[in-house]
Protein backbone atom coordinates (compact mmCIF):
# COMPACT_ATOMS: atom_id res chain seq x y z
CA UNK A 1 0.00 0.00 0.00
CA UNK A 2 1.32 3.80 -1.27
CA UNK A 3 -1.78 5.69 -1.45
CA UNK A 4 -2.52 7.49 1.36
CA UNK A 5 -6.31 7.09 2.44
CA UNK A 6 -9.30 8.90 3.88
CA UNK A 7 -10.53 8.78 7.24
CA UNK A 8 -13.85 7.02 5.97
CA UNK A 9 -11.44 4.87 3.25
CA UNK A 10 -9.17 4.17 6.30
CA UNK A 11 -11.79 2.81 8.90
CA UNK A 12 -13.42 0.62 5.80
CA UNK A 13 -10.28 -1.52 5.71
CA UNK A 14 -10.73 -1.91 9.55
CA UNK A 15 -14.24 -1.84 10.85
CA UNK A 16 -16.80 -4.39 9.82
CA UNK A 17 -17.17 -7.57 10.48
CA UNK A 18 -14.08 -10.21 10.13
CA UNK A 19 -11.86 -6.98 10.43
CA UNK A 20 -9.42 -6.36 13.48
CA UNK A 21 -11.47 -3.98 14.87
CA UNK A 22 -15.21 -5.88 14.39
CA UNK A 23 -17.58 -3.95 16.31
CA UNK A 24 -20.23 -5.63 18.28
CA UNK A 25 -23.53 -4.41 20.59
CA UNK A 26 -23.00 -5.58 24.40
CA UNK A 27 -25.45 -5.30 26.95
CA UNK A 28 -23.22 -3.16 29.32
CA UNK A 29 -24.92 -2.96 32.95
CA UNK A 30 -28.33 -3.21 31.46
CA UNK A 31 -27.91 -0.63 28.56
CA UNK A 32 -27.02 -1.88 24.95
CA UNK A 33 -23.83 -0.05 23.77
CA UNK A 34 -21.19 -0.55 20.81
CA UNK A 35 -18.33 -1.85 21.58
CA UNK A 36 -14.98 -3.82 20.01
CA UNK A 37 -15.39 -7.49 19.55
CA UNK A 38 -11.88 -8.16 20.23
CA UNK A 39 -11.48 -6.30 23.53
CA UNK A 40 -9.48 -8.07 26.02
CA UNK A 41 -11.59 -9.57 28.70
CA UNK A 42 -9.58 -7.82 31.43
CA UNK A 43 -6.54 -5.90 32.37
CA UNK A 44 -5.60 -9.71 33.59
CA UNK A 45 -5.60 -10.99 30.51
CA UNK A 46 -3.46 -7.72 28.73
CA UNK A 47 -0.69 -8.30 31.74
CA UNK A 48 -0.31 -12.08 31.03
CA UNK A 49 0.86 -11.24 27.07
CA UNK A 50 3.98 -9.21 28.22
CA UNK A 51 5.63 -12.93 29.93
CA UNK A 52 6.72 -13.52 26.19
CA UNK A 53 8.02 -10.33 25.74
CA UNK A 54 11.68 -11.25 27.57
CA UNK A 55 14.31 -9.42 27.41
CA UNK A 56 13.17 -6.51 25.16
CA UNK A 57 13.11 -3.04 27.19
CA UNK A 58 9.61 -1.56 28.57
CA UNK A 59 10.57 1.05 30.91
CA UNK A 60 13.82 3.22 30.81
CA UNK A 61 14.38 6.02 33.18
CA UNK A 62 17.98 7.31 32.74
CA UNK A 63 20.45 5.09 33.36
CA UNK A 64 17.75 2.41 34.25
CA UNK A 65 16.12 -0.25 32.26
CA UNK A 66 13.94 -2.42 33.22
CA UNK A 67 12.99 -5.27 30.92
CA UNK A 68 9.68 -7.25 30.44
CA UNK A 69 10.89 -10.18 32.01
CA UNK A 70 12.43 -8.13 34.79
CA UNK A 71 8.77 -6.23 35.33
CA UNK A 72 7.17 -9.40 35.07
CA UNK A 73 9.19 -11.16 37.94
CA UNK A 74 8.47 -7.83 40.07
CA UNK A 75 5.14 -7.80 39.73
CA UNK A 76 4.44 -11.25 40.49
CA UNK A 77 6.89 -10.58 44.02
CA UNK A 78 5.51 -7.85 44.48
CA UNK A 79 1.74 -9.20 43.99
CA UNK A 80 3.01 -12.14 46.76
CA UNK A 81 4.09 -9.05 49.01
CA UNK A 82 0.64 -7.67 49.09
CA UNK A 83 -1.16 -10.93 49.64
CA UNK A 84 0.79 -12.27 52.25
CA UNK A 85 2.00 -9.58 54.66
CA UNK A 86 -0.86 -6.96 53.90
CA UNK A 87 -4.15 -9.52 53.20
CA UNK A 88 -5.03 -7.59 49.76
CA UNK A 89 -7.55 -9.55 47.95
CA UNK A 90 -9.56 -8.80 44.65
CA UNK A 91 -11.59 -5.53 45.38
CA UNK A 92 -9.35 -4.22 48.07
CA UNK A 93 -7.89 -0.72 47.11
CA UNK A 94 -4.24 -0.36 46.79
CA UNK A 95 -3.12 3.16 46.48
CA UNK A 96 0.27 4.56 44.30
CA UNK A 97 1.32 8.02 45.23
CA UNK A 98 4.38 8.86 43.47
CA UNK A 99 5.98 10.46 40.39
CA UNK A 100 6.88 8.01 37.09
CA UNK A 101 9.01 5.67 38.55
CA UNK A 102 9.03 1.72 37.33
CA UNK A 103 8.08 1.04 40.56
CA UNK A 104 4.82 2.74 39.65
CA UNK A 105 3.80 0.22 36.70
CA UNK A 106 5.32 -2.75 39.36
CA UNK A 107 2.55 -1.61 41.81
CA UNK A 108 -0.24 -1.01 39.38
CA UNK A 109 0.33 -4.26 37.35
CA UNK A 110 0.55 -5.78 41.02
CA UNK A 111 -2.52 -5.12 42.69
CA UNK A 112 -4.50 -5.61 39.08
CA UNK A 113 -3.45 -8.92 38.73
CA UNK A 114 -4.66 -9.66 42.50
CA UNK A 115 -8.04 -8.60 41.24
CA UNK A 116 -7.53 -5.41 43.61
CA UNK A 117 -8.57 -2.24 42.46
CA UNK A 118 -5.81 0.80 41.80
CA UNK A 119 -6.21 3.93 43.32
CA UNK A 120 -3.38 6.39 41.60
CA UNK A 121 -3.08 9.62 43.35
CA UNK A 122 -1.97 12.85 41.91
CA UNK A 123 1.59 13.36 43.29
CA UNK A 124 1.25 17.01 43.27
CA UNK A 125 -1.69 16.90 46.18
CA UNK A 126 -1.00 18.18 49.77
CA UNK A 127 -0.96 16.08 52.45
CA UNK A 128 -4.28 16.84 53.73
CA UNK A 129 -5.66 16.08 50.45
CA UNK A 130 -3.96 12.66 49.90
CA UNK A 131 -4.89 11.92 53.21
CA UNK A 132 -8.60 12.71 52.01
CA UNK A 133 -8.03 10.35 48.90
CA UNK A 134 -6.88 7.45 51.38
CA UNK A 135 -9.74 7.38 53.41
CA UNK A 136 -12.44 7.88 50.91
CA UNK A 137 -11.29 5.26 48.75
CA UNK A 138 -10.99 2.84 51.32
CA UNK A 139 -7.26 1.76 50.80
CA UNK A 140 -6.14 -0.96 52.72
CA UNK A 141 -2.18 -0.49 51.61
CA UNK A 142 -0.65 3.03 50.12
CA UNK A 143 2.78 2.53 47.89
CA UNK A 144 4.53 6.00 47.89
CA UNK A 145 7.69 7.47 47.08
CA UNK A 146 9.60 9.43 49.49
CA UNK A 147 8.63 12.69 48.97
CA UNK A 148 5.06 11.37 48.88
CA UNK A 149 5.75 10.10 52.15
CA UNK A 150 6.95 12.91 53.76
CA UNK A 151 4.32 14.96 52.94
CA UNK A 152 1.87 12.18 54.52
CA UNK A 153 3.90 11.59 57.52
CA UNK A 154 1.79 14.44 59.21
CA UNK A 155 -1.67 13.18 58.47
CA UNK A 156 -0.48 9.58 58.87
CA UNK A 157 -1.92 9.12 62.03
CA UNK A 158 -5.25 9.60 60.46
CA UNK A 159 -5.38 6.72 58.44
CA UNK A 160 -6.69 3.26 58.33
CA UNK A 161 -4.26 1.40 56.31
CA UNK A 162 -2.61 -2.21 56.87
CA UNK A 163 0.56 -0.80 55.60
CA UNK A 164 2.43 2.22 54.04
CA UNK A 165 4.87 0.87 51.53
CA UNK A 166 8.00 3.92 50.58
CA UNK A 167 10.31 3.33 47.44
CA UNK A 168 13.74 5.71 47.19
CA UNK A 169 12.44 7.20 50.65
CA UNK A 170 16.13 8.40 51.23
CA UNK A 171 16.39 7.68 54.56
CA UNK A 172 14.07 6.93 57.69
CA UNK A 173 10.21 7.55 57.17
CA UNK A 174 8.06 9.15 59.59
CA UNK A 175 5.35 6.84 59.53
CA UNK A 176 5.00 4.59 62.27
CA UNK A 177 5.18 0.54 60.28
CA UNK A 178 5.80 1.56 56.98
CA UNK A 179 8.20 -0.68 54.80
CA UNK A 180 10.47 -0.09 52.18
CA UNK A 181 10.27 -0.96 49.07
CA UNK A 182 13.78 -2.80 48.61
CA UNK A 183 13.81 -4.64 51.92
CA UNK A 184 10.26 -6.13 50.77
CA UNK A 185 11.56 -7.19 47.53
CA UNK A 186 14.41 -9.05 49.35
CA UNK A 187 12.19 -10.89 51.11
CA UNK A 188 9.70 -12.02 48.50
CA UNK A 189 9.97 -15.82 47.36
CA UNK A 190 12.16 -16.35 43.88
CA UNK A 191 9.52 -17.86 41.92
CA UNK A 192 7.16 -15.36 39.64
CA UNK A 193 3.83 -17.12 39.25
CA UNK A 194 1.09 -14.94 38.39
CA UNK A 195 -1.87 -14.83 40.71
CA UNK A 196 -4.61 -16.78 39.28
CA UNK A 197 -7.39 -14.10 40.07
CA UNK A 198 -10.86 -14.69 38.33
CA UNK A 199 -11.80 -11.66 37.17
CA UNK A 200 -14.09 -9.86 34.42
CA UNK A 201 -15.06 -7.09 32.50
CA UNK A 202 -16.93 -5.27 34.37
CA UNK A 203 -15.25 -5.87 37.86
CA UNK A 204 -13.86 -2.92 39.77
CA UNK A 205 -9.85 -1.96 38.40
CA UNK A 206 -9.67 1.93 38.91
CA UNK A 207 -10.23 4.78 41.15
CA UNK A 208 -9.11 8.01 40.31
CA UNK A 209 -9.31 11.03 41.65
CA UNK A 210 -10.90 14.38 39.89
CA UNK A 211 -11.45 17.58 41.55
CA UNK A 212 -14.86 18.08 42.93
CA UNK A 213 -17.05 20.65 42.16
CA UNK A 214 -17.52 21.63 46.37
CA UNK A 215 -13.89 21.62 46.68
CA UNK A 216 -13.17 17.74 47.75
CA UNK A 217 -12.07 15.09 45.01
CA UNK A 218 -14.27 12.61 43.54
CA UNK A 219 -13.43 9.17 42.81
CA UNK A 220 -14.17 8.08 39.36
CA UNK A 221 -14.73 4.22 39.69
CA UNK A 222 -13.42 2.66 36.17
CA UNK A 223 -14.03 -1.43 35.22
CA UNK A 224 -11.65 -3.81 33.36
CA UNK A 225 -13.87 -3.42 30.39
CA UNK A 226 -13.19 0.63 30.16
CA UNK A 227 -10.00 0.61 30.08
CA UNK A 228 -9.41 -2.14 28.12
CA UNK A 229 -12.08 -0.55 25.67
CA UNK A 230 -9.36 2.44 25.54
CA UNK A 231 -6.31 0.20 24.67
CA UNK A 232 -7.94 -1.17 21.59
CA UNK A 233 -9.06 2.46 20.65
CA UNK A 234 -5.24 3.46 21.02
CA UNK A 235 -4.53 0.67 19.11
CA UNK A 236 -7.16 1.25 16.35
CA UNK A 237 -5.97 5.00 16.15
CA UNK A 238 -2.26 3.84 15.20
CA UNK A 239 -3.67 1.51 12.40
CA UNK A 240 -5.88 4.80 11.18
CA UNK A 241 -2.74 6.59 11.37
CA UNK A 242 -0.17 4.10 8.96
CA UNK A 243 -3.50 3.40 6.56
CA UNK A 244 -4.01 7.29 6.26
CA UNK A 245 -0.13 8.20 5.34
CA UNK A 246 -0.51 4.71 2.96
CA UNK A 247 1.57 2.59 4.94
CA UNK A 248 0.00 -0.98 5.95
CA UNK A 249 -0.40 -1.55 9.58
CA UNK A 250 0.48 -4.80 11.01
CA UNK A 251 -3.05 -5.49 11.93
CA UNK A 252 -3.64 -5.93 8.80
CA UNK A 253 -0.75 -8.03 8.03
CA UNK A 254 2.11 -5.48 7.58
CA UNK A 255 5.32 -5.46 9.42
CA UNK A 256 5.07 -5.39 13.09
CA UNK A 257 7.14 -2.14 14.79
CA UNK A 258 7.38 -1.41 18.21
CA UNK A 259 7.28 1.81 19.33
CA UNK A 260 9.52 3.57 21.82
CA UNK A 261 7.35 6.47 23.65
CA UNK A 262 8.40 9.13 25.63
CA UNK A 263 6.32 9.29 28.67
CA UNK A 264 5.50 13.18 29.17
CA UNK A 265 1.93 12.65 30.75
CA UNK A 266 1.81 11.01 34.45
CA UNK A 267 0.65 7.87 35.07
CA UNK A 268 -1.63 9.04 37.69
CA UNK A 269 -3.66 10.66 34.86
CA UNK A 270 -5.47 8.22 32.43
CA UNK A 271 -3.34 9.55 29.45
CA UNK A 272 -0.84 8.51 31.14
CA UNK A 273 -1.96 4.85 32.39
CA UNK A 274 -4.80 4.17 29.93
CA UNK A 275 -3.37 5.52 26.76
CA UNK A 276 0.16 5.23 27.79
CA UNK A 277 1.08 2.29 30.03
CA UNK A 278 -1.52 0.24 29.00
CA UNK A 279 -1.38 0.17 25.46
CA UNK A 280 2.30 -0.09 25.66
CA UNK A 281 2.54 -3.01 27.64
CA UNK A 282 -0.12 -4.78 25.48
CA UNK A 283 2.43 -4.12 22.50
CA UNK A 284 5.69 -4.83 23.89
CA UNK A 285 6.74 -1.40 23.35
CA UNK A 286 9.37 0.65 25.14
CA UNK A 287 8.55 3.79 27.59
CA UNK A 288 11.05 6.03 28.04
CA UNK A 289 9.80 8.03 31.34
CA UNK A 290 10.65 11.89 32.36
CA UNK A 291 10.61 12.09 35.91
CA UNK A 292 10.57 16.00 35.49
CA UNK A 293 9.87 18.01 31.95
CA UNK A 294 12.84 19.47 30.59
CA UNK A 295 12.55 20.11 26.49
CA UNK A 296 16.18 19.99 26.09
CA UNK A 297 16.15 17.04 28.11
CA UNK A 298 14.02 15.79 26.34
CA UNK A 299 15.37 16.47 22.50
CA UNK A 300 18.58 14.94 24.17
CA UNK A 301 16.30 11.95 24.64
CA UNK A 302 14.75 11.57 21.85
CA UNK A 303 18.17 11.66 19.40
CA UNK A 304 19.72 9.20 21.97
CA UNK A 305 16.42 6.83 22.39
CA UNK A 306 15.32 6.96 18.57
CA UNK A 307 12.17 7.93 20.46
CA UNK A 308 8.68 7.25 17.87
CA UNK A 309 6.12 8.81 19.73
CA UNK A 310 5.75 11.53 22.10
CA UNK A 311 2.24 11.87 24.13
CA UNK A 312 2.09 14.86 26.55
CA UNK A 313 0.15 18.23 26.68
CA UNK A 314 0.14 20.94 24.11
CA UNK A 315 2.56 23.43 25.84
CA UNK A 316 5.56 20.68 26.02
CA UNK A 317 5.08 19.99 22.56
CA UNK A 318 5.54 23.59 21.71
CA UNK A 319 8.78 23.85 24.36
CA UNK A 320 10.33 20.77 22.39
CA UNK A 321 9.69 23.16 18.61
CA UNK A 322 10.66 26.60 20.45
CA UNK A 323 13.43 25.02 22.18
CA UNK A 324 16.64 27.25 21.46
CA UNK A 325 18.18 23.65 21.36
CA UNK A 326 16.08 22.46 18.53
CA UNK A 327 18.71 22.26 16.06
CA UNK A 328 21.45 20.83 18.13
CA UNK A 329 19.60 17.42 18.23
CA UNK A 330 18.85 14.63 15.73
CA UNK A 331 14.95 14.11 15.93
CA UNK A 332 14.04 12.43 12.78
CA UNK A 333 12.57 9.32 14.43
CA UNK A 334 10.02 10.91 15.99
CA UNK A 335 6.72 9.89 13.68
CA UNK A 336 3.97 10.68 16.27
CA UNK A 337 2.92 13.53 18.36
CA UNK A 338 0.16 13.04 20.68
CA UNK A 339 -1.16 15.81 22.92
CA UNK A 340 -4.68 16.42 24.67
CA UNK A 341 -5.83 17.77 28.21
CA UNK A 342 -4.78 21.29 27.16
CA UNK A 343 -5.60 24.24 24.98
CA UNK A 344 -3.72 24.58 21.97
CA UNK A 345 -1.88 27.69 21.16
CA UNK A 346 -2.71 28.82 18.25
CA UNK A 347 0.81 28.95 16.87
CA UNK A 348 1.37 25.05 17.52
CA UNK A 349 0.49 23.67 14.33
CA UNK A 350 3.26 25.63 12.13
CA UNK A 351 6.18 25.16 14.96
CA UNK A 352 5.51 21.32 14.49
CA UNK A 353 4.89 21.05 10.99
CA UNK A 354 8.22 23.43 10.38
CA UNK A 355 10.84 20.75 13.01
CA UNK A 356 8.94 18.03 13.16
CA UNK A 357 7.14 17.58 9.46
CA UNK A 358 7.70 13.77 9.61
CA UNK A 359 5.46 13.56 12.56
CA UNK A 360 1.57 12.97 12.13
CA UNK A 361 0.34 14.72 15.15
CA UNK A 362 -2.59 13.84 17.36
CA UNK A 363 -4.93 15.50 19.21
CA UNK A 364 -7.24 13.76 22.03
CA UNK A 365 -10.21 14.91 23.64
CA UNK A 366 -11.62 13.12 26.58
CA UNK A 367 -11.64 13.14 30.64
CA UNK A 368 -11.46 11.07 33.43
CA UNK A 369 -15.44 9.84 32.98
CA UNK A 370 -14.46 8.35 29.83
CA UNK A 371 -11.35 6.52 30.48
CA UNK A 372 -9.25 8.80 28.39
CA UNK A 373 -10.48 9.35 24.86
CA UNK A 374 -13.88 10.11 23.61
CA UNK A 375 -12.73 12.01 20.47
CA UNK A 376 -9.45 12.29 18.36
CA UNK A 377 -8.39 14.22 14.86
CA UNK A 378 -4.82 13.62 13.03
CA UNK A 379 -3.14 13.76 10.17
CA UNK A 380 -4.52 16.30 7.21
CA UNK A 381 -7.93 16.56 9.57
CA UNK A 382 -5.67 18.21 11.81
CA UNK A 383 -4.26 20.52 9.16
CA UNK A 384 -7.95 21.72 8.07
CA UNK A 385 -9.27 22.19 11.28
CA UNK A 386 -6.43 22.41 14.04
CA UNK A 387 -9.08 24.25 16.50
CA UNK A 388 -10.96 21.07 16.41
CA UNK A 389 -10.80 17.91 19.10
CA UNK A 390 -11.84 15.40 16.51
CA UNK A 391 -14.36 12.77 15.71
CA UNK A 392 -16.21 10.80 18.11
CA UNK A 393 -14.39 7.56 18.34
CA UNK A 394 -16.12 4.54 16.70
CA UNK A 395 -17.41 2.74 19.56
CA UNK A 396 -19.31 5.80 20.81
CA UNK A 397 -21.46 8.28 20.72
CA UNK A 398 -21.54 12.06 20.73
CA UNK A 399 -24.48 14.73 21.22
CA UNK A 400 -24.47 18.13 22.40
CA UNK A 401 -27.88 19.24 24.95
CA UNK A 402 -28.61 22.60 25.48
CA UNK A 403 -29.35 23.61 29.24
CA UNK A 404 -33.22 21.28 29.42
CA UNK A 405 -31.62 18.78 27.88
CA UNK A 406 -32.96 18.81 25.00
CA UNK A 407 -30.53 17.42 21.59
CA UNK A 408 -29.01 20.53 19.96
CA UNK A 409 -28.14 20.70 15.71
CA UNK A 410 -24.94 21.06 13.97
CA UNK A 411 -23.27 24.42 14.84
CA UNK A 412 -25.08 24.74 18.30
CA UNK A 413 -23.13 25.12 21.10
CA UNK A 414 -24.22 23.41 24.27
CA UNK A 415 -22.85 21.08 26.89
CA UNK A 416 -21.04 17.89 25.36
CA UNK A 417 -22.83 14.25 25.95
CA UNK A 418 -20.66 11.10 25.52
CA UNK A 419 -21.54 7.55 25.90
CA UNK A 420 -19.72 3.96 24.79
CA UNK A 421 -17.44 1.09 26.89
CA UNK A 422 -15.52 3.24 27.75
CA UNK A 423 -18.18 5.41 29.97
CA UNK A 424 -16.63 4.63 33.62
CA UNK A 425 -19.36 3.42 36.37
CA UNK A 426 -20.03 6.37 37.94
CA UNK A 427 -18.34 8.29 41.88
CA UNK A 428 -16.96 6.02 44.46
CA UNK A 429 -19.50 5.93 47.13
CA UNK A 430 -21.40 9.30 46.04
CA UNK A 431 -24.79 8.31 44.45
CA UNK A 432 -25.66 11.99 44.42
CA UNK A 433 -22.54 13.06 41.86
CA UNK A 434 -23.10 9.66 39.91
CA UNK A 435 -27.21 10.56 39.47
CA UNK A 436 -26.02 13.72 38.47
CA UNK A 437 -23.63 13.38 35.65
CA UNK A 438 -23.96 9.57 34.50
CA UNK A 439 -27.22 8.30 32.95
CA UNK A 440 -27.74 4.91 31.24
CA UNK A 441 -24.06 4.94 29.50
CA UNK A 442 -24.05 8.63 28.99
CA UNK A 443 -21.73 11.33 30.78
CA UNK A 444 -22.70 14.73 31.04
CA UNK A 445 -19.35 16.12 30.82
CA UNK A 446 -19.82 20.29 31.81
CA UNK A 447 -17.74 20.96 28.82
CA UNK A 448 -19.53 23.33 26.26
CA UNK A 449 -18.76 22.18 22.68
CA UNK A 450 -20.33 22.30 18.96
CA UNK A 451 -20.53 19.84 16.64
CA UNK A 452 -19.70 20.99 12.61
CA UNK A 453 -21.76 20.02 9.47
CA UNK A 454 -18.72 16.82 9.44
CA UNK A 455 -19.43 15.72 12.98
CA UNK A 456 -15.73 17.51 14.20
CA UNK A 457 -16.20 18.63 17.97
CA UNK A 458 -14.95 21.90 18.91
CA UNK A 459 -13.75 23.07 22.41
CA UNK A 460 -15.47 26.19 23.72
CA UNK A 461 -15.72 26.54 26.93
CA UNK A 462 -16.42 24.74 30.38
CA UNK A 463 -19.86 24.65 32.10
CA UNK A 464 -18.44 23.66 35.01
CA UNK A 465 -16.54 26.35 37.05
CA UNK A 466 -13.04 24.97 35.88
CA UNK A 467 -9.62 25.83 34.80
CA UNK A 468 -7.12 23.51 33.06
CA UNK A 469 -3.42 24.23 33.89
CA UNK A 470 -1.05 21.88 32.03
CA UNK A 471 -3.59 18.93 31.96
CA UNK A 472 -4.60 19.58 35.38
CA UNK A 473 -8.05 19.84 36.25
CA UNK A 474 -8.51 23.02 38.39
CA UNK A 475 -12.39 23.75 40.34
CA UNK A 476 -12.34 27.17 41.14
CA UNK A 477 -14.37 27.11 44.17
CA UNK A 478 -11.76 25.05 45.73
CA UNK A 479 -9.03 28.17 45.67
CA UNK A 480 -11.80 30.92 46.43
CA UNK A 481 -13.10 28.36 49.96
CA UNK A 482 -9.72 28.97 50.88
CA UNK A 483 -8.98 32.02 50.11
CA UNK A 484 -12.36 32.78 52.00
CA UNK A 485 -10.64 31.19 54.61
CA UNK A 486 -8.61 34.20 54.89
CA UNK A 487 -9.52 36.29 57.69
CA UNK A 488 -9.48 39.69 55.85
CA UNK A 489 -11.16 38.04 52.52
CA UNK A 490 -14.55 39.17 52.28
CA UNK A 491 -15.27 38.27 47.90
CA UNK A 492 -13.21 35.71 45.86
CA UNK A 493 -13.01 35.19 42.39
CA UNK A 494 -10.61 32.56 40.61
CA UNK A 495 -10.10 33.14 36.68
CA UNK A 496 -7.89 31.78 34.41
CA UNK A 497 -5.38 33.45 32.34
CA UNK A 498 -4.16 32.36 29.04
CA UNK A 499 -0.25 30.32 29.30
CA UNK A 500 1.34 29.45 26.05
CA UNK A 501 2.67 26.39 27.53
CA UNK A 502 0.16 25.25 30.27
CA UNK A 503 -2.97 26.65 28.63
CA UNK A 504 -4.22 28.26 31.40
CA UNK A 505 -2.66 29.96 34.71
CA UNK A 506 -4.33 30.65 38.05
CA UNK A 507 -5.47 33.97 38.79
CA UNK A 508 -7.47 35.65 41.82
CA UNK A 509 -9.12 38.79 42.18
CA UNK A 510 -10.30 39.32 46.08
CA UNK A 511 -11.95 42.00 48.13
CA UNK A 512 -10.98 42.26 51.31
CA UNK A 513 -12.41 44.34 54.46
CA UNK A 514 -11.37 48.11 55.49
CA UNK A 515 -8.65 47.92 58.12
CA UNK A 516 -6.82 45.54 56.88
CA UNK A 517 -3.63 45.22 54.52
CA UNK A 518 -2.83 41.89 53.40
CA UNK A 519 -0.05 41.93 50.79
CA UNK A 520 0.05 39.87 47.69
CA UNK A 521 2.14 37.64 49.35
CA UNK A 522 0.38 37.05 52.57
CA UNK A 523 -2.56 35.73 50.45
CA UNK A 524 -0.27 33.73 48.21
CA UNK A 525 1.28 32.06 51.35
CA UNK A 526 -1.74 31.14 52.59
CA UNK A 527 -3.06 29.48 49.72
CA UNK A 528 0.29 27.50 49.18
CA UNK A 529 -0.28 26.18 53.30
CA UNK A 530 -3.58 24.73 52.24
CA UNK A 531 -3.09 23.86 48.11
CA UNK A 532 -0.70 21.59 46.23
CA UNK A 533 1.18 23.90 44.34
CA UNK A 534 -0.15 23.60 41.10
CA UNK A 535 -3.46 25.32 42.28
CA UNK A 536 -2.04 28.40 44.37
CA UNK A 537 -2.54 31.50 42.04
CA UNK A 538 0.26 33.12 40.48
CA UNK A 539 -0.96 36.53 40.91
CA UNK A 540 -3.64 37.91 43.02
CA UNK A 541 -5.38 41.33 42.53
CA UNK A 542 -6.44 43.06 45.91
CA UNK A 543 -9.23 45.74 46.08
CA UNK A 544 -11.43 47.35 48.59
CA UNK A 545 -14.66 47.70 45.98
CA UNK A 546 -17.23 44.98 45.71
CA UNK A 547 -16.27 42.51 42.72
CA UNK A 548 -18.57 42.96 39.77
CA UNK A 549 -21.81 41.02 40.40
CA UNK A 550 -25.11 39.95 38.12
CA UNK A 551 -28.50 40.45 39.52
CA UNK A 552 -28.51 37.63 41.20
CA UNK A 553 -25.69 38.59 43.02
CA UNK A 554 -23.29 36.36 41.42
CA UNK A 555 -19.25 37.58 40.63
CA UNK A 556 -18.81 38.08 36.80
CA UNK A 557 -15.99 36.51 35.99
CA UNK A 558 -16.12 37.28 32.42
CA UNK A 559 -15.80 40.91 33.35
CA UNK A 560 -13.27 40.28 36.12
CA UNK A 561 -11.25 38.70 33.36
CA UNK A 562 -11.78 41.69 30.74
CA UNK A 563 -10.26 44.00 33.09
CA UNK A 564 -7.32 42.18 34.52
CA UNK A 565 -5.96 41.23 31.46
CA UNK A 566 -6.53 44.61 29.86
CA UNK A 567 -5.83 46.97 32.98
CA UNK A 568 -3.51 45.21 35.49
CA UNK A 569 -0.57 44.52 32.74
CA UNK A 570 -0.03 41.04 34.03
Amino acid sequence: MEKPLSRQEAERHLIGPGLPFELVELDIRGVKTRAWRHTPAHLGEVFATTAGYGDAEYLVLGPERLTYADHFVQVCRFAQVLAERYGVAKGDRVAIAMRNLPEWSVAFWATISLGAVAVPLNAWLTGRELAFCLHDSGARVAVVDGKRASVLAPHADTLDLKGVIITRGEGSSDIDGSAAWDDLAVAAADSAQLANTPMSPEDDATIFYTSGTTGEPKGVLGSHRNICSNIMTVKFRAAMSQLRKGTMPHALGGKKTTATIMAAAPFFHVTGCHSTLAPALLNGAKIVIMRKWNPEKALGEIERERITKFVGVPGMALQLAESPKILDYDTSSLINIGFGGAPSPSRLQQRLAQYFPQATVEVGYGLTEVSSVATYISGKDYVAKPTSVGHVIPTGDIKIIDDNGAGLAAGEEGEICLNGPNVTKGYWRNQKSSTEAFDRGWIRTGDIGMLDADGFLFLLDRAKDMLLRGGENIYCVEIENVLYGHPAVIEAAVIGRPHDVLGQEVVAVVQTSAGTRPSENDLIKHCREHLALFKVPVHIDIRKEPLPSSASGKIVKKQLQREMFSEVGI
